[in-house]
């Protein structure tokens, strides 16, 4: 049931990008993307809540609900902050991303068909675990924010004025305050996974900490340099994106 939940959700996220990209393309705002979006929140919800049954416990124990539960949060975040901030064209830019995450769950082997049900749980180390991956649908979310900028700003460049998307991509200011909110959240919601690693009863090796800890500090130098040197937002988005995309690597091989 869970596969068939996340087809569900990719299908949605799929169709939510491609009427945000046709209503780009006529200079119009779409809100179904708001709406599929939703939908596809929904779902993932339920094969959340469905790989968790199945656990008894944060639904974490293999890369696909890792995938599942990153791309989630992504989701979460987008229907926060693109409401929050009206960035409407968010959810064009992010569902590609969704998508790639929630394929690579789907694939052969990624989701354990029989996980071994936990009867004993750590309640320090769910907490490491859901708060660090929460983090990264921060993180993923300011990426894209910093992508969309980085498109923006290359237009003005190129003095491409007239086009659909220039028309709906919101203002320059508002997608630098956006990519910085959002990785100030993100770090901050890191700092509590961190925190909780360090009180839960440890078995296995320190790799995954110690990745957690070189995100965080990556993310918390540049934001350094933001506030007291006051880099560029151009330095600043390819930062962002950098330390997130690096960071994914990372952890695919601790």
């Amino acid at each position: 049931m869970a596969q068939w939940l996340l087809v569900s959700a990719t299908v949605l996220v799929v169709l939510g990008g491609v009427l945000g990209l046709q209503a780009v393309r006529v200079g119009h705002r779409s809100r179904w993307t708001l709406v599929c979006m939703l939908g596809a929140f929904l779902c993932q919800l339920g094969v959340l809540w469905v790989r968790g049954e199945l656990r008894g416990k944060c639904p974490l124990g293999d890369y696909g609900e890792i995938l599942a539960f990153l791309a989630w949060s992504l989701v979460l975040f987008y229907l926060v902050v693109g409401s929050t901030y009206r960035l409407s064209l968010l959810g064009m830019f992010t569902a590609p991303v969704v998508v790639i995450f929630q394929v690579f769950a789907l694939a052969p082997g990624m989701l354990e068909s029989a996980p071994e049900k936990v009867h004993q749980v750590d309640a320090w180390g769910e907490t490491h675990a859901a708060f660090s991956v929460l983090s990264y649908g921060s993180f993923a979310l300011g990426s894209v924010a910093a992508l969309m900028f980085l498109v923006l700003n290359k237009k003005l460049k190129d003095h491409e004025f007239g086009s659909g998307l220039f028309k709906s991509l919101p203002p320059v200011r508002s997608l630098v305050d956006s990519v910085v909110r959002l990785t100030v959240l993100g770090t901050g919601i890191l700092t509590v996974g961190i925190f909780a690693a360090f009180m839960m009863e440890r078995n296995d090796s320190w790799a995954h900490l110690l990745a957690a800890v070189g995100t965080w500090g990556a993310y918390l130098v540049v934001l350094v340099l933001h506030f007291w040197r006051g880099i560029t937002p151009r330095r600043l988005s390819i930062s962002v994106m950098s330390v997130f995309v690096l960071s994914l690597l990372v952890f695919a091989f601790v």
